[in-house]
């Protein structure tokens, strides 16, 4: 959990057409109170937009329990919508770490005909491990479920990274989607 909200702040988690979501459900981390900025130097249409519906749209996803602890799933943009089911990358990443085999991962959208969207995971491997695509894919499947497990998985030997030292999505999937001439699946 990341706590509670603190005093004096609102938040809610919203979903895509700005409704509050239930307890347990997840939603987009919205916020009011006087901690948030009030946008953008310059940029109205970016403040907007990060205003719709009058809360501060973080683009963090997030749950609340029934005590009102707060638990930050993924990034908005990170999640990958396949045949209609929302999944979290960060979920899948968390399963990865688990294997013995893989040092780090990135899970995320490709095009797909069929679902949109299909997962797929770029995966480093521990000096002198072995693993094969197959056995990641099914160690997935056994722990999260099929919906959540990588339709591919690619094994590179670095992932990008950010200045902040954290695995740069935006260069993978314009890696992955640009010039994808194949489907996934």
């Amino acid at each position: 959990s990341c706590g509670r909200s603190l005093p004096g702040n609102r938040v809610k988690l919203l979903d895509a057409e700005g409704a509050e979501v239930a307890v347990g459900e997840i939603g987009e981390l919205c916020v009011r109170g006087p901690l948030v900025m009030s946008g953008y130097l310059d940029r109205p249409e970016e403040t907007a937009k990060a205003f719709a519906g009058g809360w501060l749209r973080t683009g963090d996803m997030a749950r609340r329990d029934a005590e009102g602890f707060l638990y930050l799933v993924d990034r908005a943009k990170d999640m990958i919508i396949s045949g209609g089911f929302n999944v979290y990358s960060s979920e899948v990443e968390n399963c990865l770490a688990q294997h013995p085999a893989v040092a780090l991962s990135a899970v995320i959208g490709v095009p797909h005909d069929k679902w949109g969207e299909a997962v797929m995971a770029v995966v480093v491997l521990k000096a002198d491990a072995r693993a094969s695509a197959a056995e990641l894919i099914a160690f997935v499947t056994e722990h999260k479920g099929v919906v959540q497990s990588p339709k591919s998985v690619d094994f590179v030997d670095a992932l990008p990274l950010t200045a902040l030292d954290k695995v740069d999505k935006k260069t993978l999937r314009a890696r992955y989607w640009q010039g994808l001439d194949r489907q996934v699946g």
